[in-house]
């Protein structure tokens, strides 16, 4: 009888992408990576695990390769951890009949001014958005929407290209930035200017049409968006809980979601839950925490839906468990980082370091900023913020700065 084999089209370098693989293990099946360059993913080598190195933008050249494994391999599922590539896992399912998401769906979504167009439409609460071609559209939008706005590529993932304009200043200089070459377009350039909607930022977890839990979510310092602290549960009462999922649950109607993990982003301002994005798949780092938390393994109940199997999604504790991002202040070199003593305080489940001792350290306002992280657990939200703040003071390094070029 042929060996199963899950097929992981790419992984992800800090997150999810080793659960994904490890997940599939303990299920019995057998992982292979398929990637355009699988050397990017160092728990691959590290864990000695099959790897194919296939352009996967090429959904023709994706199924040679799939046809090719079903040779050796009996395919049990086809997924990724990796939104870029999720609406053509769906298509890969499409084409073998095996159990997916909707690609249609999925690329709808990822496009954030289509996915504003279809919640509006529906009625969802969302922030005031134009969709902008040029510098002149930017400062016209801007204009009418009124500072401070939000400036993002339309499509793109990770935080990347987004930032916060108070001026119009910071709007004609961002703008510059989003078209002047520097940032990179996988097609035409298309900017979404935004209104900034202001008040406590949550996050829900959504598994097919079932919400498993809401965060609460803080940011580091403006005008960028990166996550400094995420914390489950979020401290809601029972009628915002509600709200929150009334609303997650109309997101995912209007947007034809529903089947795997969704996660949405919200604001709650002066008019309730106003969502800022779906992202039809799961969360980096989020299920470890969740899993902490309530008990329920996310990627391994998403992996018994990809190969029909039927999943568990019931709670099986409740704790309070807390996330903080490791920032740099500056750009350089790395001298040195030390977490030991913060792993030793008791309550601390992990302190994970992403960069290694004298490689470079670059802020990009983005999800690549941190250096690191920690998590923290215990039966009390206080206690938890205490056990975390005590191992972030514990926690130190040494950047020296890139050389500045000689007038």
């Amino acid at each position: 009888m042929a060996r199963r084999a899950l097929i992981l089209v790419e992984g992800h370098r800090r997150s999810n992408g080793l659960p994904y693989v490890q997940a599939a293990q303990r299920l019995g099946l057998h992982p292979i990576t398929l990637s355009a360059d699988p050397a990017q993913y160092d728990y691959l080598a590290a864990e000695r695990l099959e790897a194919i190195q296939v352009d996967t933008d090429d959904l023709d050249a994706l199924i040679l390769e799939c046809s090719r494994l079903r040779e050796t391999y009996d395919i049990a599922g086809i997924t990724s951890p990796w939104e870029a590539v999720y609406a053509t896992v769906g298509k890969l399912c499409r084409h073998f009949d095996l159990p997916g998401p909707n690609p249609a769906s999925i690329a709808q979504c990822c496009d954030k001014f289509t996915q504003r167009q279809l919640l509006e439409d529906a009625g969802v609460p969302i922030p005031a958005y134009r969709l902008a071609a040029n510098a002149a559209d930017v400062d016209r939008f801007a204009a009418e929407i009124g500072l401070p706005v939000i400036l993002k590529p339309a499509v793109g993932v990770g935080s990347r290209g987004v930032q916060l304009c108070r001026s119009v200043d910071e709007v004609a200089e961002h703008t510059t930035y989003l078209l002047g070459g520097r940032h990179i377009w996988r097609s035409s350039p298309r900017i979404l200017v935004e209104e900034f909607a202001q008040g406590p930022h949550y996050c829900a977890n959504i598994m097919g049409d079932e919400v498993i839990a809401v965060a609460a979510a803080e940011f580091g310092s403006p005008p960028h968006f990166v996550f400094r602290e995420y914390t489950f549960p979020a401290p809601l009462t029972d009628n915002e809980h509600k709200r929150i999922a009334d609303v997650s649950l109309s997101c995912l109607r209007a947007l034809d979601l529903g089947w795997g993990p969704t996660n949405i982003e919200f604001r709650w301002t002066k008019r309730g839950p106003v969502v800022i994005e779906v992202n039809p798949r799961m969360a980096g780092g989020d299920p470890q925490l969740i899993q902490l938390a309530y008990g329920v393994d996310l990627v391994t109940e998403h992996i018994k839906l990809v190969i029909g199997e039927e999943w568990d999604l019931r709670t099986r504790h409740s704790q309070t468990v807390a996330w903080r991002s490791l920032v740099p202040d500056r750009d350089g070199i790395l001298d040195w980082i030390d977490g030991s003593r913060a792993a030793a305080v008791p309550g601390v489940v992990e302190v994970k370091l992403h960069v290694e001792p004298k490689t470079p350290v670059v802020r990009n306002g983005d999800s690549r900023d941190p250096i690191g992280h920690v998590i923290a657990a215990s039966p009390n939200r206080a206690q938890t913020e205490a056990m975390l703040q005590r191992a972030i003071d514990l926690i130190s390094w040494s950047i020296t700065p890139f050389p500045t070029a000689r007038e």
